[in-house]
């Protein structure tokens, strides 16, 4: 099966994911791995916590591993997120060349790599990643419900 070669390294981007709960952020997580397999950079929505609206898991994750590697271009690299990236997110991904793209949960609302917009496949652009989706969907799904149903059982109860 082909998500359980991604398994692990998703379980690490839900690790990061985690970490974005402690300072109110979306609970978005994100690794790059390199092409042996290792992570060269790891992210968390941090929108929150540096009010910096392009704070994404994935620009954040695409910009460690850029430094890491010491240029821009990630050829060869993975990004895996948690979930489907964003318009944004799934340009910085063409734009950073990452070979392939790895997701949890497809986002109906604002995804742009499949659900709502196909950014990375668009023929027009130079470049095109892999897309493998579905990976440890149920989880990083379970992650996303538990942290708005806390928000709106909060609005619900101070209103």
């Amino acid at each position: 099966m082909i998500g359980e070669r991604w398994a692990d390294p998703m379980r690490a981007a839900l690790e990061q994911a985690r970490a974005a709960l402690a300072t109110g952020d979306v609970p978005i997580g994100a690794v790059v791995l390199d092409p042996a397999g290792d992570v060269v950079g790891a992210g968390r929505n941090v929108r929150e916590a540096e009010a910096d609206p392009t704070g994404h898991a994935e620009v954040v994750a695409l910009r460690a591993a850029a430094r890491a590697r010491g240029e821009w271009r990630l050829e060869g690299c993975t990004l895996v997120v948690t979930l489907e990236p964003c318009t944004m997110c799934a340009g910085a991904a063409v734009l950073s060349r990452v070979e392939r793209v790895v997701f949890g949960a497809f986002d109906d609302k604002a995804g742009a790599v499949g659900s709502l917009w196909d950014v990375v496949r668009d023929r027009r652009l130079n470049h095109r990643p892999e897309v493998v989706s579905g990976v440890l969907a149920e989880e990083s799904a379970a992650l996303l419900a538990d942290f708005f149903g806390g928000h709106r059982e909060q609005r619900d109860h101070s209103g």
